[in-house]
């Protein structure tokens, strides 16, 4: 019996500091713009979260954010990136790019 509560114990315990150790994604609070050529808009994503493909004819992305945005050469966000800080942008390679917020 005792073992039956220590182990309770235990393991409600660990389950307790993994709980508690592990922050939900937010999404960043602000906006990531995406010129892509002078006939179409500019692209705007209010408080992106995740993931975001990138318009096939993407040229600049403007990190408009409260936080990092990586910026990735394949639609998944698999690749290594290029962190783009708050307040900065950086051309972006027409094709296949995605971007995500960091944090």
């Amino acid at each position: 019996m005792k073992r039956l509560v220590t182990a309770t114990l235990a393991t409600l315990a660990a389950t307790g500091l993994l709980g508690s150790a592990a922050s939900p994604a937010q999404a960043a609070e602000g906006r990531v713009a995406v010129f892509s050529t002078e006939v179409t808009p500019v692209a705007v994503y209010e408080d992106p979260n995740g993931c975001t493909t990138l318009p096939p004819d993407a040229h600049v992305l403007v990190n408009l954010t409260d936080t990092e945005v990586v910026v990735y050469g394949d639609p998944l966000c698999l690749t290594p990136g290029v962190a783009v800080a708050p307040g900065y942008g950086s051309h972006v390679t027409p094709g296949s790019g995605s971007f995500s917020v960091e944090g």
